[in-house]
């Protein structure tokens, strides 16, 4: 199992002085936060796609690129790409640079997004969500076979030979689909045999069983091999000293933002309760004591039958740089080497 961090580039306010950090500090604290993460040997490190306040990652190859210069190891991916708001040809030659520049480390989650504001930022028309992302994925996957595409769609200006360029350093960019909880999402990644990163941000593993099930089906009957079929998770997660040390510290920023977000989509608010039962045994928070996160881990596993990668989306709490880092350290230090040792055992 793979294991790494996806973050937002969120920028929330102090949860003791409610005092935003500049977008300046934050930016440098999350490169920070890349480079611990490349020595302490993570897998990879993953920057969101959003056009929010609240985010500074509208840019996610820009921030990627500077990342890449200060690791050596560490894979940079896209956590997501919202391909369908974006034109496939820019996307491909952006991170085909990020792959020169990192000398081969460069990965892609493309999805649809779970907010909409990319859609009428960029001119495209919500209600063609589905189609959007269909088209723009096919031509994303015909530019990696081929330099110089033939190609017509609905969206997009046609294709007559030009060259698209750089070329990756590796043979094939790396392409995950990004997930929600959409049926047709998961059928759609197996029968294009392409590794799916599902996002689980509440509730269980358990949920989620079912879909993952659905996409090995489609991936089975279009003929993929199952080891072509491979699953991540991405979860909010946090790693600290104690459990309820650190449940307390990872609250109030996922509280803020959760309310947040949820008086925009009408949910009821967002209470403690609630929190600590996805912190529980049984939850999808990955948030707690080293050991407890090593083995809710092992549990996503099992729950959704072999997890290739987990990413952590740490960013959702309101900590300074220094309290980031020290779960940076702590994942790859403590947790990591309790999910390879046991998996060196099975």
């Amino acid at each position: 199992m793979e294991i790494g961090i996806d973050s937002f580039a969120a920028i929330l306010p102090d949860p003791a002085t409610g005092k935003l950090p500049s977008a300046t500090d934050r930016m440098a604290g999350l490169l920070d936060e890349v480079e611990v993460a490349d020595r302490v040997g993570l897998d990879v490190f993953g920057i969101g796609e959003h056009h929010r306040a609240e985010f500074l990652d509208s840019a996610p190859a820009i921030i990627l690129a500077a990342a890449a210069a200060r690791t050596s190891q560490i894979r940079l991916t896209s956590a997501v790409t919202v391909l369908s708001a974006a034109d496939p040809v820019r996307v491909f030659q952006e991170f085909a640079t990020l792959d020169l520049i990192s000398k081969g480390r460069a990965e892609l989650v493309v999805g649809r997004g779970s907010f909409g504001e990319a859609y009428p930022l960029f001119g495209m028309d919500p209600q063609d969500y589905d189609e959007l992302f269909a088209e723009k994925l096919a031509l994303f996957l015909k530019l990696g076979e081929t330099k110089h595409p033939i190609w017509k769609g609905r969206f997009r200006a046609a294709l007559e030979g030009q060259g698209v360029y750089p070329r990756p350093h590796q043979p094939q960019l790396p392409l995950w689909i990004g997930v929600g909880g959409t049926p047709e999402s998961f059928a759609r990644a197996g029968t294009l045999g392409l590794p799916l990163m599902v996002a689980i941000i509440g509730g269980t593993f358990a949920r989620f069983r079912p879909l993952v099930d659905l996409y090995r089906e489609a991936g089975s009957r279009a003929g993929h091999s199952p080891d072509k079929l491979k699953v991540g998770v991405h979860a909010m997660g946090f790693v600290g000293e104690t459990d309820a040390a650190t449940r307390d510290a990872f609250f109030p920023g996922w509280a803020h933002l959760t309310a947040k977000i949820g008086r925009e989509r009408g949910w009821s608010p967002p209470s403690r309760q609630q929190f600590d039962a996805m912190a529980g045994p049984e939850g999808a928070f990955l948030v707690g004591a080293p050991a407890t996160v090593a083995a809710k881990m092992r549990h996503a596993s099992k729950t959704l039958g072999d997890v290739s990668r987990i990413t952590f989306q740490m960013s959702t709490a309101s900590l300074e740089t220094a309290a980031m880092k020290r779960s940076i350290e702590l994942l790859g230090s403590e947790v990591a080497p309790i999910i390879r040792a046991a998996q060196s055992k099975a």
